[in-house]
Order: C-alpha cells, then structure tokens, then sequence
C-alpha cells in the first residue's frame, strides 16, 4: 500500500512547528527523543498509517521547527502538542512518545486527559538526582560548533556502537546538527522534569504500553544516566498499562526494528 506523507506547517506564538502527517482513520500522535525530530518515526508512518492518520511533530528547537523564544518546559512541549492537535481539529488521540516524547506524551495524558485515548511510552528513564545531576551537565556542555570541524567527527562517532547503519546515522547528525549552537532545551526540560514525573504519571489513567528496549536501558546505566531497574516506576505508577520488551531495541530502536514496534503498537491499539 502507497502511503504518502504530507509536510507542514503550524504557526504559534513561540514560531513554527513541522509536522508530517499521513493516512485517514483514528489519529495517532508522534513524539520523537531529543535531539532527534519526527524523522525518527520515518520507517513507521507508512506502517501505521495504513489504518490510521499518523501525525509525526517535530519540537520546538528540533528538526525543521523554530527555535523557542525561551528555554520551555515538559508542560510548554505538551501544550505545543495540544495546539497542533486543535489546528487539525482532533478532539481525542492515541499518543506514542519515546524518551523525550514519552515524557511529553506522559505529560499530555496527565493534564489533558479527555485528550488522550490511549498512550504508548517509549523507552521512559528513571533517572533519579543522579541522572539528573548528570543530564545537567550534558546541557551546560551543549552541542558546540568548533572551528576545526572536529564536531561533526565526534557526532558521527558517538552512536557508532548500535547504530549499524551509515544511512541511518547521517540522519541522525543531521538532526544533531541543527540542534548546534543553541540550547539543548529537550535536556533542560526533561532535567527539570524527571524527578516529578513519578508523581504527574500517577494521573494517567487511560489504557498504556510501555516499550522497552533493552539495549536502550542498559547503555543508559552504562553511561551513567539511569539505573535500569529505575525504569520500573513507570508500569509501578500507571494502574492500566501493558509491558513490552525488546532484547535487540537500542536507543534507535524506532527505526532499526520498526517492524517489532509496529507489531506491539498494533496489537495494543486494536
């Protein structure tokens, strides 16, 4: 089945928001990880969209939206989502966030609860103070040019490890590369975010997937960032939720076995 996929555009007060938009059905929100952008969702859209109209946003200060006037929040990122929401003039959806999404996602179905129909978490950290601590000092380095180049070196090298694919990582620097120069907002936000973010998914109640790739949750303790036992808050705070896990599911697990995600997103939306 040929499934296209519209571009656009939402003007806002804090500038534009790009989205990507295909299929016709029940609507089903996407919300990427920073620093990517709805480029993430690439491999999935034609899969989803074929029963489906399949939004993918690209956040404010991410991919080919605006960046933000001021440092925003996880609660700002939400009601970004919302407002694109309204401007297609859908009253209820189905979200799917991963890492940074999943947060927004989580956020938006804990204030905006007769918005959401049912929500799948992708890859939810549970950082504690020292992940936090630690997301605070990714943000204070940042995402700097250097005059030699030797930036654009680092970031092809940095996910060499999983990402497998030379095609699949130039699309992830040219994501990271826009990102330079500017804040890392989605850090600061999520910073900011994380250590609440146990008590506002206790407000959850609609019916949620939980995702979990398991490569993903152990580099993050390997780096340092969060625990991999942490990560259990999530299913422990949300009363009606479903766990999925992926043993082969890195941190590019949405575009690497989009196949297996594609299946549990299904399964659990039909």
């Amino acid at each position: 089945m040929n499934i296209k996929v519209k571009r656009a555009f939402l003007d806002t007060e804090d500038g534009q928001i790009h989205y990507r938009i295909a299929g016709e059905g029940e609507p089903l929100l996407l919300l990427h990880m920073n620093p990517r952008s709805g480029d993430e969702y690439r491999e999935l859209m034609p899969i989803l969209a074929q029963k489906r109209q399949v939004i993918a946003m690209d956040f404010i200060g991410f991919g080919d939206s605006d960046k933000p006037p001021r440092m925003y929040t996880i609660s700002d990122y939400a009601k970004t989502a919302i407002a694109l929401l309204d401007e297609l003039k859908i009253e209820t959806a189905c979200i799917l966030g991963n890492h940074t999404g999943a947060f927004v996602s989580g956020e938006i179905a804990a204030t905006y609860p007769n918005r959401v129909k049912k929500l799948i978490l992708g890859n939810v950290a549970g950082f504690g103070e020292a992940g936090q601590a630690k997301l605070s000092e990714l943000y204070d380095v940042g995402f700097q040019i250097q005059a030699d180049g030797s930036h654009l070196m680092k970031r092809w090298l940095a996910r060499s490890r999983y990402v497998g694919s030379a095609e699949l990582n130039h699309r992830w620097v040219l994501d990271d590369l826009k990102c330079f120069g500017h804040p890392l907002y989605a850090v600061w936000a999520v910073q900011n975010y994380c250590l609440e973010a146990e008590e506002r998914f206790r407000l959850i109640q609609c019916p949620t997937l939980i995702l979990w790739g398991l490569d993903d949750v152990y580099e993050f303790e390997r780096l340092g960032l969060a625990a991999a036992e942490n990560r259990h808050f999530v299913s422990q705070v949300i009363p009606n939720n479903t766990v999925v896990e992926i043993a082969s599911g890195t941190i590019c697990m949405m575009n690497q076995v989009y196949q297996e995600v594609a299946e549990a997103v299904i399964n659990f939306l039909d």
